[in-house]
């Protein structure tokens, strides 16, 4: 996947969850879609519903734009295709696991498909129309209900040998750690994920709060302090494996945890360069531009090659 130069518009869908998301842009003006649609994904009602779904959003794009369907479409998708097998997996819609779905979907359509972690569709679209535009290498962090990311290099992807890069998320911090719906113990996700965040306060306050809550708590909660305080330990602890390994120019911080204004503080900054093995900690730590559009168009971006 090459910069964006084709001047044709091009066709994205972000597959989550509980809808589809459908877009089309212009290489010029990504940022302003021609056309934006949504419908429900139905993953209860099976694989072969979702593959229906995505083929009737297609023709949806294609009747709200007035134009044909390309001859390549990018698709974000909650999981990977395994590059030895080109089966899906690490999709938490379980139904999309083990399933050749780029070569069902291909089949479906008529029209070649290029796919990505919605992870890195984020980090795509942050790195080539938003908050980390111009930057050489990019790492684009998915702090929510899970915790994931995405590497983008030159404006490309990259996705690894096992098509996992990225997944910082699934690194152990502490073997002796919360165990995570993988069977991990310890992982960055079972401390500074959204839910996780949530188990750490009711643990320290004895009730139940919504991460919200917690934050608008901070200054008059002793448990919602020590909450956030954990979170830019953790972070801190987390993000330094990246600087360390990768050492990107910019790290775009998406996601509902991401907006938690202690992650970008002079406090969390100190707390990173006090890890990594650098005297100075330069590397910018950015709100995303785009928002939920990132996935979307990320996956729009896909296509072009």
């Amino acid at each position: 996947m090459t910069a964006m130069t084709q001047e044709a518009p091009c066709f994205g869908i972000d597959l989550g969850g509980t809808k589809i998301e459908g877009v089309v842009i212009h290489p010029s003006s990504p940022e302003t879609p021609l056309c934006r649609l949504r419908c429900p994904t139905e993953a209860h009602l099976g694989y072969d519903r979702i593959v229906q779904n995505l083929k009737k959003m297609c023709a949806l794009l294609c009747d709200h734009s007035g134009l044909p369907l390309p001859a390549r479409l990018g698709i974000g998708t909650p999981g990977v295709s395994d590059p030895a097998t080109q089966l899906m997996k690490c999709c938490n819609t379980i139904c999309l696991n083990g399933r050749p779905f780029q070569k069902d979907i291909e089949a479906a359509l008529g029209i070649k498909v290029s796919l990505a972690n919605d992870a890195n569709c984020c980090a795509l679209a942050e790195a080539t129309c938003g908050a980390a535009r111009g930057f050489e290498t990019v790492f684009g962090v998915i702090l929510g209900t899970g915790v994931g990311g995405g590497i983008v290099i030159h404006g490309q992807i990259v996705e690894g040998c096992h098509g996992i890069a990225g997944e910082w998320g699934q690194i152990v911090l502490d073997p002796q750690g919360p165990l995570s719906v993988y069977g991990t113990a310890g992982t960055i996700e079972t401390f500074i994920s959204g839910p996780a965040l949530e188990k750490y306060y009711a643990a320290a306050a004895g009730i139940q709060r919504p991460l919200q809550e917690i934050v608008e708590r901070v200054n008059s909660d002793l448990a919602a302090k020590a909450t956030i305080v954990h979170l830019t330990d953790r972070f801190a602890d987390a993000i330094t494996i990246i600087i360390n390994t990768l050492d990107p120019h910019v790290i775009v911080i998406g996601g509902g945890v991401g907006n938690i204004d202690e992650l970008y503080s002079e406090s969390t900054r100190a707390k990173i360069r006090s890890r990594i093995f650098n005297k100075t900690f330069e590397t910018p730590l950015l709100r995303p531009l785009l928002g939920d559009s990132a996935g979307v168009f990320g996956a729009a971006m896909l296509a072009l090659s």
